[in-house]
């Protein structure tokens, strides 16, 4: 992830979760802190593709 995206609550505390199954050698912990923080940013995509789609429901459903 990079700098420039805004991380959500969930996002850090699976971060958190991963990197402390790394630095303690826990790969199960790191596995699901990776696993998680996937689903969290699919869920942040899924967000924003529902706010642009009824952006564009707003903007172009007066011109039917």
């Amino acid at each position: 992830m990079g700098s420039t995206g805004k991380r959500t609550l969930r996002e850090v505390r699976d971060w958190v979760g991963r990197r402390l199954g790394r630095r303690t050698g826990g790969r199960r912990l790191a596995a699901e802190g990776r696993t998680a923080q996937a689903e969290a940013r699919l869920l942040r995509t899924r967000d924003e593709i529902l706010r642009t789609v009824a952006e564009a429901r707003r903007r172009y459903a007066a011109r039917r």
